[in-house]
């Protein structure tokens, strides 16, 4: 088994510093370990070169992290794909849990992990809805991210079957991916925590954007008209979608966005 790591990273130099160590802590070293720097100017390729030479770095000028997700694909040669977000940090034992769990389900072609939720250097127990699960989750990912990509481990054939991350979305990016694969794969889960996953910062995007669930909405809507959905999953599909675009129109229409709001009155008519 070939593991290629990849981390997408901007203007992080201290915090991709912690995560490259974690992924040198492996007990199970990767293949190769790729980061594609989405046009920083903090120094972070001066840090990487001296620090971690037998790291592979690139760098593009600023296009949001899918885009750097898929360079990073693109430049890699494992057979499986394991993505790590700057921010965040692996515990020792990650890549050798999945491994000798897929190995054990040779049929598998996605697993995932449980993880620890850091908030401003605080450990915090997440609320219930978060719980990660396995087996064939495409209904437990319509509501928000059933999975995290600091967690995941995915064939490359899976991307062949299903495409890459949509670079047009600018958040909520791992939704669209998740809801997609998990209508056509199950997926394993190491159901012990295996990575670190820090929130709390100023420049993630969950801070930065309001109303991040109109980029869940965009991405049910390209599912549900893909046409690859079972019935079951279809309708579940479309109840979710009707589900937020309600939420949101309430939202926008509170907030005199006139514009908007007409726009998803029309929405939910079509549906």
């Amino acid at each position: 088994m070939t593991i290629s790591v990849v981390i997408p990273t901007y203007n992080r130099c201290e915090l991709l510093r912690r995560a490259l160590l974690s992924v040198l802590a492996q007990t199970l070293p990767p293949t190769e370990v790729v980061v594609i720097d989405d046009g920083s100017t903090d120094g972070t390729d001066v840090m990487v070169r001296n620090e971690f030479p037998e790291v592979r770095y690139y760098r593009q000028e600023n296009c949001g992290v899918s885009s750097a997700r898929n360079i990073g694909v693109q430049h890699t040669t494992g057979d499986w794909l394991a993505f790590l977000d700057s921010d965040d940090e692996w515990l020792p034992e990650k890549l050798a849990r999945q491994t000798a769990s897929l190995a054990a389900h040779p049929d598998s072609r996605v697993c995932h992990t449980e993880e620890l939720w850091i908030r401003n250097g605080v450990h915090v127990n997440p609320a219930k809805k978060y719980a990660k699960t396995g087996g064939w989750i495409f209904t437990r990912c319509l509501p928000l991210c059933a999975m995290s990509p600091s967690t995941i481990m995915i064939h490359r054939s899976v991307f062949t079957d299903i495409g890459l991350f949509d670079t047009r979305l600018p958040a909520c990016e791992d939704y669209d991916l998740w809801l997609r694969i998990t209508a056509s794969y199950p997926v394993l889960l190491i159901a012990e925590p295996q990575i670190k996953k820090h929130g709390g910062h100023d420049d993630q995007l969950s801070q930065k954007l309001w109303g991040m669930d109109r980029f869940r909405i965009d991405a049910l809507q390209k599912i549900i008209a893909g046409g690859k959905l079972s019935n079951e999953n279809q309708q579940a599909a479309v109840a979710m979608l009707l589900k937020k675009a309600h939420i949101y129109l309430s939202g926008v229409t509170k907030r005199g966005k006139t514009a908007e709001a007409d726009y998803y009155r029309q929405l939910i008519k079509r549906y």
